[in-house]
């Protein structure tokens, strides 16, 4: 049986961390049992449902890679692949569910659930509809109509049943349906609940595996009844572990950032945050951590899928960041690196200098937009020296020795590269016998004004024979 998979996000706000986990899960599942993935986007909701979101989704799994083969803007033999454009199509399953007696219409008003509601949480009660509608007569189906109430769908669940299902990472569950009211699987406004529409989708898109949070668990008994109503086949389940944050609850807002467009625009890869977050659930027999998205492939499973909640670590996330960074081909590094200098103001028409200044900054960061700071040495026109230590450091005699020495050196040669400069040090050394930490950290002060930074060899070549000597001067006491 082909492996069909889905990724079925609601556009009611942008894509969160938690949802791109899914995602990627399923997209690493398909590719590895060479199946299908398939989008499809959930817009049933009219009041919440935004095209801006939909758009942004799309965006944001082509920016993860993550190639749909069925679904919006592509099509497929099971389309079409919008709920907002299969309104018939749960009309008519509906409707099939009441010919066969196994849903029924609810006139009940909002205020009348209301009170129900809270009768039944005041006798302790997990359900709370009392099936008020099940059995009315003609008179009084009649008289509702006249009063204009527009009537709901209810499934009517099986009496004194148990719904069994094996999850793939949870193992066998179970739940009495003694606890599951009569559910509403379509609004009196012909709008198909969450269930009901996921169910009819799945089962008609031939769906072979549902893989979703957690928190999707609750949903399931309801969606098992209802495939076997319809006579579909039955998917099989993983519930993947809920993300928490570091304080050990539900990763949200208050944690940082949450939407996939955030963690793009501050910088991070896109092929290591697909690395971090299928970590989240799951590890590789190897141990390793630093995982390409072939390995991925290659590897994912189900049998290493963790039942215990992920913790998402920031530092992990960005140290990850930061090696994907340094190992990614440099040319895409520096085309990258150009937005956030450009919207820094930096100019960036120097091809050859841009890609020397990105070559050696890369090395000091882990997400794409600190290095607007880190290279802010190549572009500002004055050197500022702040720090109270490094004003000290540069008045030492032996400081301004070696600034002497350095000087009369430099101006021997016609152009500063990295190699002449590690010679002129030798060189500054052995004349002024200062050595180390007191060599090296005076001349990083003058020319950057810091005491840390990129390597100081490649930052004399980016600065020039001339702009060393004009900062080198000015830091020489007269």
């Amino acid at each position: 049986m082909e492996t069909r998979v889905r990724f079925a996000p609601s556009p009611t706000g942008h894509l969160h961390i938690g949802n791109a986990r899914t995602a990627i899960l399923n997209w690493l599942f398909a590719r590895h049992t060479n199946g299908k993935f398939i989008l499809r986007i959930e817009d049933t909701d009219p009041e919440r449902s935004v095209e801006e979101y939909i758009d942004q989704i799309l965006q944001d799994l082509r920016w993860l890679g993550l190639t749909w083969d069925e679904g919006p803007e592509i099509g497929g033999e099971c389309g079409p692949y919008r709920q907002s454009e299969r309104l018939e199509i749960y009309q008519r399953y509906a409707q099939k569910l009441m010919d066969e007696g196994n849903a029924y219409f609810c006139y009940c008003t909002p205020e009348e659930l209301e009170q129900m509601r809270k009768e039944s949480h005041a006798r302790g009660e997990a359900g709370f509809y009392n099936r008020r509608c099940l059995h009315l007569t003609d008179e009084e189906r009649q008289q509702f109509i006249a009063e204009g109430r527009k009537p709901a769908i209810r499934f009517k669940v099986p009496d004194n049943s148990e719904v069994i299902f094996n999850d793939i990472v949870k193992g066998e569950l179970r739940f009495e349906t003694e606890n599951i009211s009569d559910f509403v699987i379509m609004r009196s406004e012909g709008i198909p609940t969450y269930n009901f529409a996921a169910v009819v989708d799945d089962g008609l898109m031939k769906i072979s595996h549902v893989i979703r949070g957690d928190d999707h668990v609750s949903n399931t008994p309801r969606q098992v009844l209802l495939y076997q109503a319809l006579g579909f086949e039955m998917p099989q389940f993983a519930h993947i572990p809920m993300i928490l944050g570091p304080d050990r609850t539900r990763l949200s807002k208050r944690h940082g950032a949450t939407s996939l467009d955030q963690y793009r625009l501050k910088g991070y890869l896109p092929e290591a945050l697909i690395n971090f977050l299928s970590l989240l659930s799951w590890s590789s027999k190897t141990g390793d951590e630093i995982l390409s998205i072939k390995r991925l492939i290659e590897e994912f499973d189900f049998e290493r899928v963790s039942k215990s909640a992920a913790m998402f670590d920031f530092e992990k996330l960005n140290w990850m960041n930061g090696q994907y960074i340094r190992s990614a081909d440099l040319e895409r590094i520096v085309e990258l690196a150009k937005l956030y200098f450009r919207a820094a103001g930096y100019p960036v028409e120097d091809e050859s200098t841009i890609q020397k200044i990105v070559a050696v900054t890369r090395e000091k960061i882990e997400t794409l937009d600190q290095i607007v700071d880190v290279a802010r040495i190549f572009f500002q026109e004055k050197i500022t020296i702040k720090d109270t230590n490094a004003k000290e450091m540069i008045r030492l005699d032996s400081s301004q020795k070696v600034f002497w020495s350095f000087l009369r050196k430099l101006r021997e040669i016609d152009v500063l590269d990295r190699e002449n400069f590690k010679e002129i040090m030798k060189s500054v050394q052995k004349e002024t016998g200062v050595m180390g930490k007191n060599l090296w950290m005076p001349l990083r002060i003058a020319l950057t004004g810091q005491m840390h930074g990129p390597e100081l060899p490649v930052t004399a070549e980016i600065f020039g024979k001339e702009k060393c000597e004009m900062l080198i001067e000015r830091a020489i006491f007269k």
